[in-house]
C-alpha cells in the first residue's frame, strides 16, 4: 500500500492544494496527517475542511492541541498565541470537535503515526538531531519499526538500533532489518530548512520504501492572505525563504 504522510500544514491551504495535487500523480491508497493542520496561516477553516475527510488517520499536533483548548499554550510567543486565537475563533464546530477528538497517536502494525517524539507524546518534543533522536534508545523495545513525526518542520530520517543512532541522508530509502526508524516528513505549510517549496512524502508498505517530496506552490498569495489578516506579517514573510 502507498501512504501519502504528510504534516505541519499551518492554515497554509496554497501549499495543501498543491500537496493533494502532486500526490494525485502518486498511485496513493490512503494518506496520513500528522498534525498541525492549524496555526499560523490564513486558512485554517479551509484547510481543516480538506484534511478532514482526506486523511484516514490525523494525530493531534501541538497546535491543534491549543486551538482545542487540549493544552496550555500561555508561554507561547505573543504572536503565535493570538495565531492560535484566532485560528479557535474561526473554526466552526465540527472542526472544532473533530480537533477534539484527535489522538496523540496511532499505531497500525508496525508503523506508527505521532506529531513528535513518541517517547512523551504530550510533550510534543522535537526530533531533528541525532541527540534528540538517541533519547528514543531507552525505549527501542517499544518502539515501533517506523515511527513517523512531523512538529520540527524538517525533513530528517534516523535509524536506530538498540545502542546507537544514525542519520539517513538519502532522499529516497529502503527499511532495513534490524533497525526501527524516526522519520520527520517536515513541514507543507511553513518548511524551516530554507527550500520554501511544499514538503510531503510516500511510503510504500509493501516495498518498504520511503520517499520524501517537494513541491513548489504559490508562496506569494499564501503570503498575501496572512498580510491582509490580523496575524503577525513574519508568517508570511518567513514562507518566501522557508525559515
Amino acid at each position: 500500500m502507498r501512504l501519502g504522510i504528510f504534516s505541519d500544514v499551518h492554515g497554509n491551504l496554497e501549499a495543501l492544494n498543491a500537496v493533494i495535487e502532486a500526490y494525485k500523480t502518486e498511485n496513493i491508497e490512503r494518506y496520513i496527517c500528522l498534525g498541525d493542520t492549524v496555526g499560523y496561516g490564513a486558512s485554517p477553516q479551509e484547510c481543516c475542511e480538506l484534511v478532514r475527510p482526506l486523511a484516514s488517520v490525523c494525530v493531534l499536533g501541538n497546535h491543534d492541541a491549543a486551538v482545542a483548548g487540549r493544552m496550555d499554550y500561555s508561554y507561547y510567543y505573543d504572536a503565535a498565541r493570538h495565531a492560535l486565537d484566532v485560528h479557535a475563533a474561526a473554526l466552526d464546530s465540527q472542526n472544532m470537535e473533530w480537533l477534539k477528538g484527535l489522538a496523540y497517536e496511532v499505531r497500525e502494525g508496525p508503523l506508527s503515526f505521532c506529531h513528535g517524539s513518541p517517547v512523551c507524546l504530550e510533550e510534543f518534543e522535537y526530533i531533528f538531531s541525532l541527540d534528540q533522536a538517541a533519547k528514543c534508545l531507552p525505549v527501542y523495545e517499544e518502539l515501533a519499526e517506523v515511527t513517523f513525526i512531523g512538529h520540527s518542520h524538517l525533513c530528517k530520517a534516523f535509524a536506530l538500533t538498540a545502542t546507537e543512532v544514525n542519520e539517513v541522508v538519502a532522499q529516497k530509502f529502503f527499511i532495513r532489518r534490524a533497525h526501527k526508524y524516526v522519520l520527520s516528513v517536515g513541514s507543507v505549510g511553513q518548511p524551516r530548512d530554507y527550500d520554501n517549496r511544499a514538503s510531503y512524502t510516500i511510503y510504500d508498505t509493501e516495498a518498504q520504501a520511503f520517499e520524501f517530496k517537494r513541491v513548489e506552490y504559490d508562496v506569494e498569495t499564501a503570503a498575501r492572505k496572512i498580510f491582509e489578516s490580523d496575524l503577525e506579517r513574519n508568517f508570511g514573510n518567513r514562507l518566501f525563504i522557508g525559515v
